[in-house]
């Protein structure tokens, strides 16, 4: 009879460890997937993320924001003419020079609208060749090999059915909250490039605005906007090089210990890449 309820016992064991086992490995394969992919994604430029999208993006900025560009700039241009006629008493004292300037500021701000999409595009360019570089600095490995995760799981052979159903339940609850930090990683990488498209699609109209002294205050925000976007990148990959660092000083020896300090350095990075965004516009004054 002791020996059926041992083999009951042993078989109920085995049930809950492989459920344990199954559990630690959905849980770090998938953090570890999107902090593989995310790498990849954030160093993408616009073109290389998506190029329909950026065929799209481009004809917008090219059907229909730049001719609205052109008016804004026509009326700032016009502004400045009246303030240059103004400012030299009707023309009675007349500067050919002030005139002059007056074209060559003409002439550089029709360039700049013309080729403001280009404009924004080259800052992510910059920005990818940082992410790339930051990236090649990050050589730790967020990845929990199959050795540490049987490790983990021998401990638990000697523990009884009432304390590893707990820590079935532990496990299961870390590897849904796991689940949400992964689709928070995922909509913080894609809102980014969302961010990105809308903000490139209408470059040509705040740059029409800097020319003129008041109104240039636009186009020099938006400018602080563009490389706070590419900046941020940057941060996203400082972010994950913590995570691998992190995830490297967990102590397997203690199962509770180790599934609450993923889920705590894993809730971190969530939380961080949320606020990547703030701290960019913060470091470039943005707003």
């Amino acid at each position: 009879m002791f020996g059926i309820f041992d083999k009951i016992t042993e078989f109920f064991k085995e049930l809950l460890i492989g459920g344990i086992q199954t559990n630690l490995e959905d849980m770090f394969i998938d953090i570890n997937d999107k902090v593989g992919t995310i790498a990849t994604d954030v160093g993408q430029t616009p073109m290389g993320w998506n190029s329909d999208v950026f065929s799209f993006i481009k004809s917008i900025n090219d059907s229909v924001i730049i001719p609205i560009a052109g008016l804004v700039i026509t009326a700032i241009l016009c502004i400045e003419l009246i303030n240059v006629v103004m400012q030299r008493n009707n023309m009675h004292d007349t500067d050919t020079f002030e005139f002059f300037k007056y074209v060559i500021k003409m002439w550089i701000a029709v360039w700049l609208v013309s080729h403001a999409f280009e404009f924004s595009m080259a800052v992510f360019d910059v920005a990818q060749n940082l992410v790339q570089k930051a990236a090649g600095v990050i050589n730790t490995s967020a990845t929990v090999s199959p050795d540490e995760i049987l490790a983990m799981v021998d401990t638990l052979k000697e523990k009884e059915i009432g304390e590893l159903l707990m820590i079935l339940v532990e496990t299961s609850l870390v590897k849904i909250a796991i689940q949400v930090v992964s689709l928070v990683i995922m909509l913080v990488v894609y809102g980014r490039m969302f961010e990105i498209y809308v903000y490139a699609s209408v470059s040509a109209i705040p740059f029409a605005t800097m020319g003129n002294r008041e109104w240039g205050q636009i186009g020099s925000n938006y400018i602080k906007g563009l490389f706070a976007l590419g900046l941020q990148g940057l941060f996203l990959m400082v972010c994950l090089g913590i995570y691998a660092v992190l995830i490297k000083t967990i102590q397997i020896e203690n199962i509770h210990q180790g599934i609450f300090s993923v889920l705590g350095y894993s809730l971190l990075l969530g939380l961080m890449m949320l606020k990547s965004g703030t701290l960019a516009k913060s470091v470039m004054n943005s707003h």
